[in-house]
C-alpha cells in the first residue's frame, strides 16, 4: 500500500511539474501498470492462502469430510468453514480461524477425532507438529549438551563447581534475551521501533527459540572458556584464587568486550531485514551476547567466583585422579 502511494504520488509531481505530455503520459501508463501488478500479487497472495491455509481437515469421503465440518464448527476459535473439495484421493475442507487462536483450534480439533480416517493439516497444525517434535526430542540434546560441557570444562579445570556455575551463568543470559523477544515481538513492545503490526503477531516463532538456545549457548560457553582458561593459566602458575580471578578477568576482558560487539552488530543487522523469523532471531541473540558478555561474563561471575572461591575448584577425589591423567593443559 505505501509503495502504491508513493507511485501516485510521484506521478501526481511529475504531472504538476509542466514536463512535455509524453513524459506526463508515460508516468500515467507506469501508474495504471503498477496498480494491475498489484492487482496480480493480491490474488496470488489469495490463491497461496486458498493453498496452504492456516487449518485444514482432510477425510475420505465427501460425507466424512460434511460430518466432521459440523462437528468442528461450533469449537471456540472457528471462524467459518469452506466447503469440501476433492484433492486427490481424499476432500479436504478449509478451517477459518483468526490467526491467534490456530494453533490452539488444531489441538482442539485433533483432541477430539471422529470415528472415520481424519487428518488435521495446514500452515498452524505444522507448526503444532514441529513443536510437538522439538520438545519431544528437547530432553535428550539437553542432556548431551550439558553433559558434553560439563566433561570438557572438568578436564579443562578439574572442578565441578565451575561446569555447574557455567551452565547456571549461560541460563541466566539465555533467558533473559527470551524474555525480552516476548515483551518486545509477542506483546508488541518493539512495533513502533522495528516497524511490524503487532496484530500480526501471535507468538515468538519455535524455530527462533531452538536457534537463540544453540547458538547462545554456544557463543556463552566461547567467552566462558575466554575467561576460564586465562584463571586456570595463572592458578597453574601458583597464583593465589582471588588474584588469579582478577588476572584472568583483566586479561580476557577486552578480548570478550570486542568480540562480543562484533557478534551483536552482526546480529543487530539481522534485526533490521523484513522478514519476522529473522528479525526476531537477531534480536534474541544481540540481546543474549550483549548481556553475556557484560552483567554475567563480567560481572556476576567473577563476583561468585570471588565469593565461593573455596569451593569453586572442588572436585571428588576420584575426578580428580581422572584429571590429573586425562586433564586438558596448554603446551
Amino acid at each position: 500500500a505505501s509503495m502504491s502511494r508513493a507511485v501516485a504520488e510521484a506521478v501526481r509531481v511529475v504531472r504538476e511539474s509542466g514536463l512535455p505530455h509524453e513524459t506526463t503520459s508515460m508516468f500515467t501508463t507506469i501508474e495504471g501498470e503498477w496498480d494491475e501488478c498489484m492487482d496480480v500479487v493480491k490474488r496470488g497472495c489469495e490463491a497461496v492462502a486458498e493453498v496452504s491455509p492456516r487449518v485444514a481437515l482432510v477425510t475420505e469421503s465427501e460425507q466424512d469430510a460434511r460430518t466432521w465440518s459440523r462437528t468442528v464448527a461450533d469449537i471456540p476459535g472457528v471462524e467459518s468453514l469452506g466447503e469440501p473439495r476433492e484433492m486427490g484421493d481424499g476432500w479436504r475442507t478449509v478451517v477459518h480461524v483468526d490467526p491467534a487462536d490456530g494453533v490452539r483450534v488444531v489441538g482442539d480439533i485433533r483432541g477430539d477425532q471422529p470415528g472415520f480416517p481424519s487428518w488435521v493439516t495446514g500452515t498452524d497444525a505444522r507448526t503444532v507438529d514441529l513443536t510437538d517434535s522439538l520438545l519431544r526430542g528437547v530432553p535428550l540434546a539437553a542432556l548431551i549438551v550439558c553433559l558434553g560441557t560439563v566433561i570438557l570444562l572438568f578436564l579443562m579445570t578439574g572442578s565441578l563447581i565451575v561446569p555447574l556455575k557455567a551452565l547456571v551463568a549461560s541460563a541466566l543470559s539465555l533467558g533473559a534475551s527470551i524474555g525480552v523477544l516476548v515483551w518486545g515481538f509477542e506483546q508488541g513492545n518493539f512495533a513502533g521501533l522495528m516497524g511490524f503490526d503487532a496484530s500480526k503477531i501471535h507468538g515468538v516463532d519455535v524455530l527462533v527459540l531452538v536457534l537463540t538456545f544453540a547458538f547462545g549457548f554456544g557463543l556463552a560457553m566461547d567467552y566462558e572458556m575466554f575467561i576460564l582458561s586465562r584463571i586456570k593459566e595463572a592458578l597453574d602458575a601458583g597464583v593465589p584464587s582471588r588474584e588469579a580471578i582478577a588476572q584472568g578477568l583483566q586479561r580476557s576482558g577486552r578480548i570478550i568486550t570486542s568480540a562480543g560487539l562484533i557478534i551483536v552488530v552482526v546480529f543487530a543487522g539481522f534485526a533490521t531485514g523484513d522478514l519476522m523469523v529473522i528479525k526476531q532471531l537477531g534480536v534474541a541473540l544481540a540481546v543474549a551476547v550483549l548481556l553475556d558478555m557484560t552483567l554475567v561474563r563480567m560481572l556476576l561471575v567473577p563476583a561468585l567466583m570471588t565469593w565461593q572461591e573455596r569451593i569453586m575448584w572442588w572436585a571428588p577425589r576420584w575426578m580428580k585422579r581422572l584429571h590429573a591423567r586425562f586433564g586438558l593443559r596448554e603446551g
